[in-house]
């Protein structure tokens, strides 16, 4: 069924089809309407799922931990400062092997107050543990929501479906809501092996002792590096039954390209247009998209990446005193080759500033006049 759905309604209408059994709800700008839609959903029984209001977004985290460990299948979302207030449950989350669902509306951090987008909110959560999923449509985020509940409760660790504020979350498209049998098909029901049962004790999170504390950590990398298989045997198996498939990251007219543009999220979308426009003037250019942040796609940035000319990265983020943060993942995951290509990090975008057309041109036309980067950090549209 198409329906002309808002971004944060495709969130909620994801979770519905996933089946989740409990969602936990604390309203913030530009989340709220997420949740909303899910208490409607539940009053009118469209849902058969139990919706827990709670006093702040570390509860709403707690109380998923809580129902994901008796095996319920759950969900919840948030922005900004209440992500950051989840930040210790998601640690719990990811140490308990608890396989909740988080939808995440990038919002740039406070202060100074602003409810626009971002992407430090989410990036600053990379070494929880909990998957990131980078949604370009809100196609993509219903169809991840799903896919994300197929991963997370294979490896048994949590994952975020991340969108931009505004720019999709209160953004209206023709989204196809998929039939829920066929849902039902490729997601079956959570059956985890261990859960809180009095008739059957376990305990989760109880204390550990260096004797194997350093054993779980290597288990849950362990988890997260298969994850990268998983992703993208479920993406191709729900392009087989929904028409639609995904994986780590997505190519865009990269075949013959010699200047690679990398971008995710809506940039990447905008960046499609601009990559249009200058092969049309001759130019060489193709797009990389990372759909996923966590696990990293190391292996795929190598392949699609050595002996190219050039890198140019954009980042609406940034790591203070260091750089963009997608650009040293980057630059990271090509350490150890011999043709790697130089790479520009650009920073744009930052605190919902629009990223237009013509400055996703600028960034490629800057890279190819260069012949190397003069500095690390690279600022586009910075007004002084």
């Amino acid at each position: 069924m198409k329906q002309v759905i808002m971004g944060n309604h495709a969130l909620s209408f994801g979770a519905m089809i996933s089946r989740v059994q409990v969602i936990a709800a604390y309203p913030i700008t530009p989340q709220t309407q997420v949740v909303e839609l899910l208490s409607e959903l539940c009053a009118d029984k469209r849902l058969d799922a139990e919706f827990i209001k709670v006093e702040s977004e570390h509860s709403a985290m707690a109380a998923c931990c809580g129902a994901s460990a008796v095996g319920a299948r759950t969900f919840t979302a948030t922005s900004a400062q209440g992500l950051a207030l989840m930040h210790e449950m998601i640690h719990w989350a990811v140490g308990g092997r608890l396989p909740v669902v988080l939808g995440n509306i990038n919002r740039a951090m406070g202060p100074p107050w602003t409810i626009w987008t971002d992407q430090n909110d989410s990036l600053s959560q990379r070494d929880t543990g909990c998957l990131q999923f980078y949604a370009q449509s809100n196609q993509e985020v219903l169809d991840t929501v799903v896919q994300a509940f197929k991963v997370s409760e294979q490896i048994l660790l949590p994952s975020m479906v991340i969108l931009d504020a505004f720019a999709l979350s209160h953004t209206s498209e023709v989204v196809d809501v998929p039939d829920q049998k066929l849902v039902d098909e490729y997601l079956p029901p959570f059956n985890p092996r261990y859960i809180l049962d009095p008739k059957e004790p376990h305990t989760f999170g109880g204390l550990t002792g260096p004797d194997g504390y350093y054993e779980l950590r290597y288990k849950i990398e362990e988890a997260i590096q298969d994850s990268k298989r998983l992703i993208n045997e479920t993406g191709k198996e729900f392009g087989e039954l929904f028409g639609r498939e995904y994986g780590l990251v997505e190519k865009y007219k990269l075949d013959d390209a010699e200047i690679v543009l990398i971008a995710s999220s809506t940039i990447a979308s905008t960046a499609r247009v601009a990559i249009d426009e200058l092969q049309e003037e001759g130019k060489k250019v193709g797009l990389l998209r990372v759909r996923v942040f966590r696990p990293f796609p190391s292996e795929e940035i190598r392949e699609l990446l050595v002996n190219r000319k050039k890198v140019a990265v954009i980042d609406r983020n940034i790591s203070f005193g260091h750089g963009g943060i997608f650009a040293q993942e980057i630059k990271s995951a090509l350490y150890n080759c011999k043709d790697k290509p130089p790479i520009w990090g650009y920073i744009t975008g930052i605190g919902g500033r629009d990223v237009t057309v013509e400055h996703i041109k600028e960034i490629v036309n800057d890279t190819i006049k260069s012949e190397k980067p003069e500095q690390d950090i690279l600022w586009k549209g910075v007004k002084l």
